[in-house]
C-alpha cells in the first residue's frame, strides 16, 4: 500500500516536471509580455483598408516587421499624439532594429481626416508610420474584427465633436499574427520590452 503510493507520488512528479521542461525546450516558454497576450487569438487576423494615398493594404504588406496598430482620430487631444510619440520614441531607441518595427494609425473619424490631414500629421511623429483611412463600412468591419469601439460624441457646433474609441494597441509579430493588446498608459518602456521580445523571437 506504501509502495503504490510512494509510486504515485513520482509518476505525479515525474509528469510535472516533464510538463516544465516541454514548455522551456526548443523555445517553447511563452513570452512574458508586460502587455495583455493575445497569442492564439481569433480575432484581429485581418485587415485590409487604403492608405492615406489610397493604396489598399493589409497586414501581409508588413511581414518581417513587428507592426503596432492603434485606432484613433487626428484631433485627439491626448490619447493619440501620447500613443504615436511613444511608438516613435520606441522605435527610435531601437536603432537598426527600429527598421524593423512599422507603426499603423487607423482613423475612427474618416470624415474630418482627409488623406491631405493624415499625411502630415504622421510625418510629424515618424516618416514610416501608415495612416489607414477606410469609408464608414469599412471602418466598421475593421473594427469588428478588432473588436474595438468608437463612437462620435457630440460638441457644441456640428464640426467640434470628439470620437470615443478604445485606447490600446495591437502589436503583432513579423509573421503578421496578433501577440499583444498594449493598453494605454503603461508607457514607452513596456511597449518596448513587449517589442524586443517579438523582434528577437524565432518564428
Amino acid at each position: 500500500m506504501q509502495r503504490n503510493t510512494t509510486r504515485r507520488l513520482f509518476l505525479a512528479a515525474l509528469s510535472a516536471l516533464t510538463l516544465a521542461a516541454c514548455d522551456q525546450i526548443g523555445g517553447a516558454a511563452k513570452p512574458a509580455f508586460r502587455g495583455v497576450d493575445l497569442s492564439g487569438a481569433s480575432y484581429a487576423r485581418q485587415l485590409s483598408l487604403p492608405d492615406q494615398d489610397g493604396k489598399p493594404r493589409s497586414l501581409a504588406d508588413f511581414k518581417g516587421k513587428v507592426v503596432v496598430v492603434f485606432f484613433g482620430y487626428t484631433q485627439c487631444p491626448d490619447v493619440c499624439p501620447t500613443t504615436l510619440a511613444e511608438l516613435a520614441q520606441v522605435k527610435k531607441s531601437l536603432g537598426a532594429d527600429g527598421e524593423r518595427v512599422q507603426g499603423v494609425f487607423i482613423t475612427v473619424d474618416p470624415e474630418r481626416d482627409t488623406p491631405e490631414l493624415l499625411k502630415p500629421y504622421m510625418t510629424s511623429f515618424d516618416p514610416s508610420f501608415v495612416a489607414l483611412r477606410g469609408n464608414a463600412e469599412q471602418l466598421k468591419d475593421a473594427a469588428r474584427e478588432f473588436k474595438v469601439y468608437y463612437a462620435k460624441v457630440p460638441g457644441k457646433t456640428p464640426e467640434s465633436y470628439t470620437m470615443d474609441h478604445t485606447a490600446a494597441s495591437f502589436i503583432f509579430d513579423t509573421q503578421g499574427r496578433v501577440r499583444v493588446f498594449a493598453r494605454y498608459g503603461a508607457g514607452a518602456q513596456a511597449l518596448a520590452d513587449d517589442i524586443k521580445l517579438l523582434l528577437n523571437e524565432r518564428s
